[in-house]
């Protein structure tokens, strides 16, 4: 009869154990993976908006990229934001002074020629909030920093011998 009530007693025991530990240790595993997975995304789509915008015409505004990255967001948990335009995605061109080396803001008269092709771009992600379990539990989304690429231009998708430019 006392083997009855001490296997109860583990019952109880692993009732409460599972609970209050094995749970909300496999749902914090669980959401730092999530977080990870979000976070190298991120990475990889500023990457490859940098490699298109050093591989396309370049326009002031940056439109040409951001509508590409806007078409080829990555599978993602919130994949809505960069969709629908919640998440900035900022494009910024530089040209190098010769003199002194540094990088300053790239203008130019026309867009998508020859003779007007910066020397850097900067793809960067600003306001993304990971969302996923916070609306579950009723708790702020976590705002992830800023994610950014700089890379230098690669012509801009243009051929010097042709005077041609792929938009």
């Amino acid at each position: 009869m006392r083997a009855r009530k001490r296997s109860g007693q583990a019952t109880v025991e692993f009732a409460i154990t599972f609970a209050l530990i094995i749970m909300p240790v496999t749902f914090a595993i669980i959401f730092t993976a999530e977080m990870l997975w979000v976070w190298h995304s991120m990475v990889d789509y500023t990457r490859d908006g940098a490699r298109y915008a050093t591989t396309h015409c370049w326009e002031g505004s940056g439109e040409n990229v951001i509508t590409y990255m806007r078409s080829h967001v990555p599978v993602n948990i919130d994949q809505d934001q960069f969709r629908n335009g919640q998440a900035d995605i900022v494009v910024s061109y530089f040209a190098r002074d010769a003199a002194s080396g540094t990088l300053t803001d790239f203008s130019c008269d026309g867009d998508c020629s020859t003779t007007c092709i910066p020397d850097a771009v900067t793809v960067s992600i600003r306001n993304y909030s990971f969302t996923r379990f916070m609306s579950y539990l009723a708790l702020p989304p976590v705002a992830l920093p800023d994610f950014r690429t700089s890379l230098p231009m690669e012509g801009a998708g243009c051929d010097p011998d042709q005077a041609v430019c792929t938009p």
